[in-house]
C-alpha cells in the first residue's frame, strides 16, 4: 500500500467550459460501460485526457495544450531511412514496421512527438504530378505514430539538394529535390574537393550550391510540363501533401499533427552581390516562409504552426562557420510560427576542436542562444535536431556529448550551480533528437544506385551513424545509448508556467557513472532521500487558468510503488494510482497510465488553480522506502529552498 501525506487537494466546483464539460461527460459514459463490479476508476481515462489533451498550440514562447497547460514536445526524428532508395523514400519498409517501432519508441524512451520525414523526389517524381501511391504509404505510416499517441510535425527533408546530382561512383550522397528538377538544371558535375565530412558539400560544392541558390531564386526550368518555377514547384506539392494529410487523417488523428517543417536546413547556396547571411534569411529566406505559411492555410492547416528553421549555420559552435541569423530582423511572427534548430556539436564531432569529452554545463550557453531567440521573437523552440555518431573515431564521446544536450534541453544551467540559483534555469525546451532507425547496420542501400556497392553498415548515408535503436538478432528493438539517458523523467503538461526543472539521469560512460548534478550541503536531507539513484527537480507558477493536473512522463524503471515524491503538495512513496470525482482529485500526488501505453506511467499533480502559486516536486527512485520522517525533512528543506530562491 502507498504510504502518504498529502495537503492542498481542490475543494469547490470546477470552471464550466465547452472541453471540461464534453472530458465530464466522456468520464460518466466510460464509468456507466464498465462491467459489473470492476471500479469506474480502472475502466477510464482521467478526465483531462483526449482530444484537448492532444491538440497544442502556439501561446508565446511555449507550446499549450487545450487545457491551456504549457506542453513540452520529446522525441525523435523518423527517420533517414527516408533519404535512401532502399525503401522508396519512406521511414519504414512496411506499415507493420512503424507500428513496430511506433511501440517500441513508446516503450522504450517514453517519446510524445516525432519528427516525420517526406521526400519531395518521391512525393513529385514528375513535374507537377504527385505521386498519391507515396502519398497513400507516407500517411499510413505516419498514422501507427498518431495512433500509439505520438504527436508528429512532417518535415520535407533535404541535404544537399538532392541525390540526382551525384553519380554512382561520387564519394557522397544527397536527398531532396526530384530528378526531373536536376535534369533541367543542367548542373555541373559535382566535386566537394578535399572533404573530410559531407557536411563541407554545402559550401565547397558548385553543384550543389548552384542547385540550391536556384530554388530560392525560383528558377523557370524548362520541363517536359512547360515551364516551371522550382520553388513554385515545391509548394505546389507541400500544399497537395497537405491537403492530403489533413483530408486522410481522422479528426483525432489530425489533432496530434503539431505543425510542418517546410525545408531541412536551409542555405543561401551562393549569397547575391552585397547580401550576406542576415540579409538573406529577411529577404529571401523569410518570404518562403510566409508563402509556405500560406499553402498550410489553403490546405486546411489554418490551426497549426509552420516549424521554421533559421540559416542552418547561425548557431554553429565552430568560429569559422558560425553566420548571423536566427531571425534577428523579422517581426514577432505571432502564433503561426515556432523556432526550429538544429545543433550539433562540430568541435566534436571533428575530434580536433575538443580533444576530450562533455562536461557539466558544456551546452549552457549554446542552447541558451536559442531559449533568448525564442524569447526575443516571443515564440516557441523546438531543437528538431541533434545527437552525435555512435561509432566511428569520436564515438566515445556521444555519451557525454548527448548527455550534456539533454541536461541543456532541461535547462540552462550547469548541474553544479542548478541547486545554487535555480531561478536562472530557464524554459524546457522540445526536441526531437537525430534519429530513430530500426534498420540501423541491416540497410541494403544502392550507393547512389551501384548495385556494385551496397551500403549496409550505420545510416547506410555518408557514412553516419546516429540511430538511438536497432533491432537486434531477435527483431526485437533495442536502444544503442544508454537506457537512462533516453529513457527520461521529462514535464510533458504543466498547469501554469515552468520556473525550473533539472533530471539527474544518472547516464553511463563505460563503466563511469554520469553525475552532474550536486545537491548543496545546505540540503542533507534531500541528498540522503535521494541517494544514488536518478531524480529529476520540477518547480512551477500555477496561473490559475486550468483545472487539469501538472504531468512528469515517469522512466520506465521508476516503479510507481517505489517512486517516492516530496512537493508542496504532500508527501508520498508509492503514490495511488489517479482517481478523481469530477474534476477533484481524490490525491493531489498520483501517478496514472500514459495514453496509448497502458504499461507506462505518469505522475499527476493537482494542484490549486490559484494564480501566482509557487509549487515544486521532488521525484525520485533512490532511497528504498524512506521513512515518513526523512520525507518530511526533506520537505522542509526544499520549502526554505523554494521560498528563498527568488522565482
Amino acid at each position: 500500500m502507498p504510504t502518504h501525506e498529502t495537503r492542498g487537494t481542490r475543494t469547490g466546483r470546477p470552471r464550466p467550459g465547452r472541453t471540461r464539460l464534453l472530458g465530464a461527460a466522456v468520464a460518466l459514459l466510460a464509468a456507466a460501460a464498465a462491467a459489473p463490479g470492476t471500479p469506474a476508476a480502472a475502466a477510464e481515462a482521467p478526465w483531462f485526457d483526449g482530444r484537448a489533451a492532444d491538440r497544442v498550440t502556439v501561446d508565446g514562447t511555449r507550446f499549450a495544450d487545450g487545457h491551456g497547460r504549457e506542453v513540452v514536445l520529446r522525441g525523435f526524428n523518423v527517420s533517414g531511412e527516408t533519404k535512401l532508395e532502399e525503401n522508396g523514400g519512406l521511414p519504414f519498409a512496411t506499415t507493420a514496421d512503424a507500428r513496430t517501432s511506433a511501440a517500441a519508441m513508446r516503450d522504450l524512451t517514453g517519446a510524445n512527438a516525432v519528427r516525420f520525414l517526406l521526400s519531395w523526389a518521391r512525393a513529385e517524381p514528375r513535374p507537377g504530378q504527385v505521386d498519391t501511391g507515396y502519398l497513400e504509404r507516407a500517411t499510413a505510416q505516419m498514422k501507427a505514430f498518431l495512433d500509439a499517441g505520438i504527436r508528429v510535425f512532417p518535415d520535407f527533408h533535404q541535404d544537399l539538394y538532392s541525390r540526382h546530382l551525384f553519380d554512382e561512383d561520387s564519394w557522397y550522397s544527397g536527398d531532396g529535390a526530384p530528378e526531373w528538377v536536376v535534369d533541367a538544371g543542367g548542373y555541373p558535375k559535382e566535386s566537394c574537393g578535399i572533404c573530410f565530412h559531407w557536411g563541407q558539400n554545402i559550401t565547397q560544392n558548385q553543384a550543389v550550391m548552384t542547385a540550391t541558390r536556384d530554388f530560392w531564386h525560383n528558377r523557370a526550368l524548362t520541363t517536359d510540363a512547360g515551364t516551371i518555377g522550382v520553388q513554385d514547384a515545391f509548394l505546389d506539392t507541400a500544399e497537395k501533401t497537405m491537403s492530403h494529410l489533413s483530408r486522410h487523417l481522422t479528426d483525432d488523428e489530425f489533432t496530434r499533427v503539431v505543425g510542418f517543417d517546410p525545408l531541412n536546413e536551409p542555405y543561401a547556396g551562393v549569397y547575391d552581390a552585397g547580401q550576406n547571411s542576415r540579409t538573406w534569411e529577411k529577404s529571401v529566406l523569410w518570404p518562403f516562409y510566409e508563402k509556405f505559411r500560406a499553402r498550410m492555410d489553403a490546405a486546411g492547416w489554418q490551426d497549426k504552426p509552420a516549424f521554421v528553421e533559421p540559416n542552418m549555420f547561425w548557431n554553429s559552435n565552430l568560429d569559422f562557420q558560425r553566420q548571423e541569423g536566427g531571425f534577428l530582423d523579422t517581426a514577432k511572427p505571432g502564433p503561426d510560427y515556432v523556432l526550429n534548430t538544429h545543433y550539433y556539436d562540430q568541435k566534436a564531432i571533428s575530434g580536433v576542436f575538443m580533444p576530450g569529452k562533455a562536461a557539466d554545463g558544456q551546452y549552457a550557453a549554446d542552447f541558451g542562444a536559442l531559449r533568448d531567440r525564442s524569447a526575443a521573437l516571443d515564440l516557441p523552440a523546438v531543437m528538431s535536431e541533434f545527437g552525435h555518431p555512435l561509432t566511428g573515431f569520436t564515438s566515445d564521446k556521444a555519451p557525454t556529448v548527448v548527455k550534456g544536450m539533454y541536461q541543456a534541453l532541461d535547462s540552462r544551467l550547469p548541474g553544479a550551480t542548478w541547486w545554487t540559483r535555480p531561478a536562472g534555469s530557464g524554459a524546457v525546451l522540445s526536441s526531437t533528437q537525430w534519429q530513430w532507425d530500426i534498420y540501423s547496420g541491416r540497410h541494403h542501400e544502392a550507393m547512389n544506385g551501384d548495385t556494385g556497392e551496397i551500403l549496409t553498415e550505420g545510416d547506410a548515408w555518408n557514412g553516419e551513424d546516429l540511430s538511438a535503436v536497432r533491432l537486434d538478432d531477435s527483431g526485437d528493438a533495442a536502444l544503442r545509448q544508454d537506457t537512462r539517458l533516453l529513457d527520461r523523467l521529462y514535464p510533458r503538461a504543466v498547469a501554469g508556467t515552468t520556473l525550473a526543472f533539472t533530471f539527474e539521469d544518472r547516464s553511463r560512460d563505460g563503466s563511469t557513472t554520469l553525475s552532474w548534478d550536486r545537491i548543496p550541503s545546505s540540503l542533507p536531507n534531500v541528498a540522503k532521500l535521494t541517494g544514488s539513484g536518478r531524480y529529476g527537480m520540477l518547480v512551477w507558477r500555477s496561473d490559475g487558468g486550468t483545472d487539469a493536473p501538472t504531468e512528469l512522463r515517469l522512466p520506465r524503471d521508476f516503479d510507481p510503488a517505489r517512486t517516492t515524491v516530496v512537493s508542496d503538495l504532500g508527501t508520498v512513496t508509492g503514490p495511488p494510482a489517479y482517481t478523481a470525482h469530477g474534476h477533484t482529485a481524490d490525491h493531489p500526488i498520483a501517478t496514472a497510465a500514459e495514453p496509448g501505453d497502458a504499461d507506462g506511467h505518469r505522475l499527476v499533480l493537482s494542484a490549486p488553480a490559484d494564480a501566482g502559486t509557487v509549487h515544486y516536486a521532488l521525484i525520485a527512485d533512490g532511497t528504498a522506502g524512506p521513512s515518513a520522517e526523512l520525507r518530511a525533512a526533506a520537505q522542509s528543506e526544499l520549502t526554505r529552498w523554494a521560498a528563498d530562491a527568488g522565482f
